[in-house]
């Protein structure tokens, strides 16, 4: 086995039996439970207990690779299911499970976290912490957590409401419970896993396309009291300094931004990505977008506005900034750092570099020296790339297209919002030197609005980005056309070092998940296709495939009980959406189940449930002020998850059915399909403007079918 990042040491006696009977004690790898639970030296020490899965990534330099070898490239044919359980929930869910000493942590919507039996699936708790339904407004992509995080005998919840809580493992009662912001003064979220690094929990949060200021913090595992906060973006400087650990940081960003920026928050929301070096004792953190989008709004498209679209360097004891590189200055394209930041060591040039690497929305690969922030190199990873060229190695700047920048002409912005790639987990196999992530290029429709008719808008739910959504209606239609016809998916294997495609998998559309890879020279991806796909990590070839009615967008884990290697990922599409989705008929989908495969496996999921209801194309004339009307508020509130255009989201709005039209007001402004996964906006939009909405979506069904 190759030596990782933080060094493997042979298992020592670290770890006895656990306390409550109904968690047996397992030996995994030689190594021997204890009731001490997941501690700094276990995390360190992770190789030497290669079936466990204690933090998101499994370590703490986020690489998602399994030293696991029993299943494997010779005999990954013999696969079969193992276990499942129906979520019961049409939402998508995200979340990547944890495996402590024999017991499967796995987090559902509404952060609901129940613990199974990892052998067998038994359940053994549930834990419900009763997040009210509302706050799937509050959040850009619907009610789902990235995952849970585990220190000592806790289990710690990133809640959907801004909860930070910490229950039993053992029994999943709640110890403590702490609040990490005040919904009352903006629209925050927490969407990411929180991560725990030497008792200390480091946690983000969303909310920059509803106006926030982004922060991150830290609190103490065994008492939930805050340690530090880190601000992202600066503030009113009439207020004073925080008062917080980012004080110092703040001084350098406040010169790159302009005018009364601070109105609508500023942004930067730290949503989903960490990663934590013990050695040189800092946590990364990568950055959101702007609040609002559009530059010219937000600081009079002026200035570089530190610390949008970065990555941020802090002290893991105090959050004192260390150092910081901005990938995307002059943020106008709702674009996010957030994606997953991978540590590793590797010989680049033949020099011995510590890197911390990211592919985030705006389609470069960055190689960076994580000791000092210097950029070691970047490239482009998508075919098309109309905001930058190139990264200026001499300024470490991108290299903006002509007409990048927003003005109120409606243009085509390719990667755009959509993301030349998302959340969605990737991976680096030490044994083969490359990086894997779920690529895609999805242009989106970018106009910034004219001056005077953007206001910012506080409050869940309504995007304040400053965009305009009807203007040239003519011009947005061939442009969407374009849009429609250069879409594209495809799993991406990177070489780092060379800043080189190794091999791709295409896909008929861009939505596929997060990726693991194992020593068995496995590359395993729940696919847009509805299926889990197992690929050699060395060349791409598919070696095994099982429909599971999903298209999963979590990432999978591995761990292994009593000798047997287990593979479990969460099955549950949601999310970004995807133009040409439902092009050949509707996009079904059964309800979001966890699955465990092993080697023999013989379970077999239910058949999918058909559907009764069948589209209808109403014969009202709609006027056109009130389409006109209904357009801005759609994109205001829906567009994330029924997409651009009312086109691309799992639930095509443009094709209805009759009592989904009969019932719209109730659907919208009662949540009478909350089951279903559509939260209520009463209390958000009026009646008058859920009709208009409505009017919209009769008129693109009329232009469309």
């Amino acid at each position: 086995m190759k030596q990782r990042l933080f060094g493997a040491i042979a298992a020592t006696a670290l770890f006895g039996a656990l306390a409550v009977p109904a968690y047996r004690a397992i030996a995994n790898d030689a190594a021997t439970a204890t009731a001490s639970g997941i501690t700094h030296a276990r995390m360190v020490n992770a190789d030497a207990e290669p079936g466990q899965w204690g933090s998101y990534s499994r370590t703490w330099d986020e690489q998602r690779y399994s030293p696991l070898d029993q299943i494997n490239d010779r005999n990954v044919q013999r696969l079969g299911l193992a276990w499942y359980d129906d979520l019961d929930t049409y939402r998508g869910v995200q979340a990547s499970p944890l495996v402590i000493d024999g017991v499967l942590y796995n987090a559902s919507i509404y952060n609901v976290v129940t613990a199974y039996d990892g052998k067998t699936g038994r359940k053994l708790w549930t834990y419900d912490p009763k997040v009210e339904k509302v706050w799937a407004r509050w959040a850009c992509c619907g009610p789902s957590s990235r995952g849970i995080a585990a220190w000592g005998d806790k289990i710690i919840i990133g809640a959907l409401d801004g909860r930070l809580i910490a229950i039993d493992r053992h029994t999943g009662k709640e110890l403590w419970t702490t609040h990490t912001f005040d919904a009352e003064k903006a629209p925050y979220s927490i969407t990411g896993a929180p991560r725990v690094y030497d008792g200390k929990i480091v946690v983000g949060n969303g909310g920059a396309d509803y106006g926030s200021r982004g922060f991150v913090a830290a609190y103490d595992a065994e008492t939930g009291r805050k340690l530090w906060k880190f601000f992202i973006v600066p503030t009113d400087p009439a207020k004073g300094p925080d008062g917080e650990a980012s004080d110092s940081a703040m001084k350098l960003a406040l010169p790159t931004w302009h005018g009364k920026f601070w109105e609508a928050g500023g942004g930067g929301n730290a949503w989903d990505s960490f990663a934590y070096d013990p050695a040189l004792n800092t946590v990364y953190i990568g950055t959101g977008n702007g609040s609002p989008h559009m530059w010219h709004h937000r600081s009079e498209g002026k200035g570089d506005n530190l610390f949008l679209c970065s990555l941020v360097a802090v002290d893991a004891t105090t959050g004192k900034y260390k150092w910081h590189y901005q990938m995307v200055p002059e943020e106008d394209w709702d674009y996010t750092c957030t994606q997953p930041i991978v540590l590793a060591d590797m010989k680049i040039s033949g020099k011995a570099r510590k890197v911390a690497m990211q592919a985030p929305k705006n389609g470069f690969f960055y190689v960076i020296d994580r000791t000092n922030g210097k950029l070691i190199s970047a490239k482009s990873y998508v075919s098309v790339n109309t905001w930058a060229s190139h990264v200026d190695m001499k300024t470490g700047r991108p290299v903006l297209m002509p007409g990048a920048h927003n003005s109120t002409t409606p243009h085509i912005m390719n990667p755009s919002w959509l993301a030349a790639h998302t959340w969605h987990p990737m991976s680096y196999s030490p044994k083969t030197g490359l990086v894997y992530w779920s690529a895609q290029e999805q242009g989106s429709i970018y106009a910034r609005a004219e001056d005077g008719k953007y206001k910012y808008t506080p409050g869940p739910g309504r995007s304040n980005s400053g965009q305009d959504f009807a203007s040239q209606p003519e011009l947005r239609k061939q442009l969407q056309e374009e849009i429609n016809r250069t879409e594209k998916g495809y799993l991406l294997a990177w070489d780092p070092r060379i800043q080189k495609e190794a091999w791709r998998v295409p896909y008929p559309h861009p939505g596929s998940g997060g990726v693991l890879t194992t020593a068995g020279n496995l590359l395993i991806q729940p696919t847009i296709n509805k299926t889990v796909a197992i690929y050699r990590a060395d060349t791409g070839k598919k070696l095994w495939e099982m429909n599971v009615d999903q298209a999963g967008v979590a990432g999978p884990i591995s761990y292994m009980i009593d000798g047997v290697q287990y593979i479990a990922l969460n099955a549950g599409w949601g999310g970004s959406p995807v133009y040409n989705l439902t092009k050949d008929g509707p996009f079904r989908t059964a309800t979001a189940k966890l699955l465990v495969f092993r080697l023999d496996g013989t379970a077999k999921l239910p058949p999918m449930k058909a559907e009764t209801e069948e589209a209808y194309l109403p014969p009202d004339r709609i006027p056109g002020e009130v389409a006109r009307r209904g357009a801005a508020l759609y994109a205001e509130s829906c567009n994330r998850c029924h997409g651009d255009n009312a086109i691309g989201g799992v639930k095509d709005l443009r094709k209805m059915s009759k009592q989904a039209h009969d019932e719209f007001l109730d659907i919208v402004l009662k949540g009478s399909r909350e089951h279903k996964g559509m939260p209520s906006f009463g209390g958000q939009l009026t009646e008058a403007q859920a009709k208009d909405i409505h009017g919209y979506l009769i008129t693109r069904a009329q232009d469309d079918w």
